[in-house]
């Protein structure tokens, strides 16, 4: 990837997305940050902060998922496009509306405007081990390897799963009808660590929130959860684009854990101001209670208690990632997710 062509990053005020323009503009790259309102200062005045303190320059273009050949002008020129928009949420009323289309028709659009765009060469795609699977229960010895699909989500059960498989799915069969560029995709675990926006809005701030809000101070359930620091996740990103050899599909993954042992890393720097739980709520209780907080109970079946190990090999070996401490990255994360909305 050369400093001498710009490189397009979609959905750039993002958790991730902000991380990876933060690093392509510290590398000295020209970022052409694909946003849906550049005239929106709240939103993209981090960006800009970002393009002050950093070599590279920042260009911002607007830009809509849903809009087909809303990404040409921002493409225009680029050797690597990194897409990272996908929706995220809890908050849906229609699972097709709310999560599976803008993840399916934005990767058709983004896909169809680099194939109209002879200067690029690679594109990086933000999927997710929810890609993969829904369930722990459903991996051989609870081991994760980037060979699997995620055979089980539906639009009635973890539609945000089902969007991500479908959306990566897509995005393979439109890069194997062309032989112009090539893909790599990066399938972080549950994305933790600081945003560098002062509005985070991913749904892992909602998650952190929760476990000091006094809601799990009687316990929490082992809900088998893995966890990577936003920052390993951008250097993934630029890592499968400067490496001409990296190729496939890339588990990003620091620790693997559960939800109540993100309650017990907080608890040395946090314990004793806010009311972290301290032990595990038992399994046949949390299944009892799960439709209470927005948790399916064959989802907490299928992964309260459930061993979760997530093969990082190739992105270690190929990609070269030294992964942070996640204990650390929930620590600074903290302060910030307990403000969020």
């Amino acid at each position: 990837m050369s400093t001498d062509a710009p490189v397009l990053v979609t959905g750039a005020t993002g958790y991730v997305a902000s991380w990876i323009v933060n690093d392509l503009l510290r590398d000295g790259y020209t970022v052409h940050a694909a946003v849906r309102d550049p005239e929106n200062t709240a939103k993209v005045a981090h960006l800009q902060k970002l393009a002050e303190q950093h070599p590279g320059t920042l260009r911002l273009f607007q830009a809509d998922l849903l809009a087909p050949g809303s990404y040409r002008e921002a493409m225009a020129g680029c050797e690597v496009v990194m897409h990272t928009a996908s929706p995220f949420t809890s908050k849906i009323t229609d699972p097709q509306k709310d999560l599976v289309d803008p993840a399916l028709e934005g990767t058709r659009n983004v896909l169809a405007s680099v194939n109209e765009t002879p200067s690029v060469r690679r594109v990086v795609l933000t999927s997710s081990i929810a890609a993969m699977f829904t369930e722990a229960a459903e991996l051989p010895d609870g081991v994760l390897t980037p060979d699997r699909w995620n055979g089980s989500a539906t639009l009635d059960y973890q539609p945000y799963y089902l969007s991500k498989r479908l959306a990566e799915q897509e995005a393979w069969r439109i890069a194997g009808e062309q032989e112009r560029w090539d893909l790599v995709t990066i399938h972080p675990s549950l994305v933790i660590g600081p945003s560098l926006s002062a509005h985070p809005t991913s749904e892992s701030f909602g998650i952190v929130k929760e476990l000091g809000s006094g809601k799990l101070r009687f316990g929490a359930p082992q809900l088998a959860l893995s966890l990577v620091d936003v920052r390993d996740v951008a250097a993934a990103h630029l890592a499968a684009a400067q490496n001409p050899q990296a190729h496939g599909r890339y588990i990003v993954s620091g620790s693997d854990s559960d939800l109540l042992g993100m309650g017990l890393a907080l608890q040395a720097k946090y314990g004793d101001d806010y009311p972290l739980p301290r032990g595990p709520l038992p399994a046949w209780l949390f299944n009892l209670v799960a439709p209470l907080a927005g948790v399916d109970r064959r989802f907490a079946r299928g992964n309260v208690g459930k061993r979760l190990v997530c093969d990082t090999s190739r992105s270690r070996e190929e990609l070269g990632l030294t992964y942070r401490s996640t204990a650390r990255a929930l620590e600074e994360m903290f302060p910030q997710a307990l403000n969020f909305n």
